[in-house]
């Protein structure tokens, strides 16, 4: 059981920590390079390329798991002070500011696309140059000349329209736990925090299902065109996102559990349920632009 558990408050150093030299980001540098060095062999078509990515990938989940166990440890030994809470609490801010942009950008290209590119190769002063025959429509088929494979656009209908709902959920059952745990009610704060995971994992498996579907029935790839590209980046990268925040909240489970926090020193969970209502904002505006506009 951690400091939490065994003293109902956890301590707090009176002076801000600093870290001994550490390992880890040089680590954390070589997977990375293993990772960018292995993705562009395996787009060149190189044997090793798949193998050195799975060699960075796993590389950087273990350095990150004894990083982030050193971290954890830190924590309960009560060598963070105040301060260092608040460091804590602006860099997860900034992160997801980060992620914020990140998304900003593609569904920036998704309006750009939609809004300006389409009008523009489509009126009467360019048509007849550059594209003979290009209507603008959504979702477009290309030209003739460089025309897609005919596809049918994802309905919002019902596996978004569920994928919603199952969010949107997870969202009130992650804020029940929180303020249970704040409550010091641990068993329920437990017992939300479960069915948010359950919630973001039968998400992704109607996810799954729904790529499926469009592969094999709707004939909707990566290579249909401007709309299959945009479809599968942003709904792809959210799924990511979703993958990576159930992850979170795993661990933030397993440390409830465990007992590492308190009602006034959780910073942990506070900060995965932080990225967990980003991710469900992204898909509020990724199911009403990409699935019904």
């Amino acid at each position: 059981m951690g400091a939490a558990s065994m003293h109902g408050k956890v301590k707090e150093a009176p002076y801000y920590f600093i870290p001994h030299p550490s390992r880890y980001p040089v680590l954390a540098g070589i997977a990375l390079l293993f990772f960018a060095g292995g993705m562009s062999l395996w787009v060149n078509h190189y044997a090793i390329g798949p193998w050195s990515v799975l060699a960075g990938v796993l590389g950087l989940l273990t350095v990150l798991y004894f990083w982030f166990g050193d971290a954890i440890v830190e924590s309960e030994g009560g060598q963070y002070s105040k301060r260092v809470d608040l460091s804590f609490r602006w860099s997860m801010s900034w992160f997801i500011f980060s992620e914020v942009m990140f998304f900003a950008a593609f569904f920036g290209a998704l309006f750009y696309a939609r809004a300006i590119s389409m009008p523009w190769l489509a009126d009467e002063t360019h048509a007849w140059v550059l594209w003979p025959n290009f209507k603008a429509v959504w979702p477009n088929l290309g030209t003739v000349a460089g025309a897609v494979e005919p596809f049918t656009k994802m309905s919002p209908w019902p596996i978004p329209t569920l994928n919603t709902a199952l969010l949107l959920s997870s969202g009130v059952t992650l804020t029940i736990s929180h303020h249970a745990l704040r409550a010091d009610h641990r068993s329920q704060a437990i017992l939300f925090l479960f069915i948010t995971i359950l919630l973001g994992a039968t998400f992704l498996g109607f996810q799954a299902f729904e790529y499926f579907h469009a592969y094999t029935e709707l004939n909707l790839k990566l290579s249909s065109g401007i709309y299959g590209s945009t479809f599968f980046m942003l709904t792809g990268f959210h799924g990511f996102h979703v993958t990576m925040g159930a992850i979170m909240l795993s661990v933030v489970l397993r440390r409830l559990i465990r007992g590492d926090f308190t009602a006034s020193h959780h910073f942990g969970f506070e900060g995965a349920a932080w990225y967990w209502h980003f991710v469900d904002v992204v898909w509020l505006g990724l199911y009403v632009i990409v699935y019904w506009l």
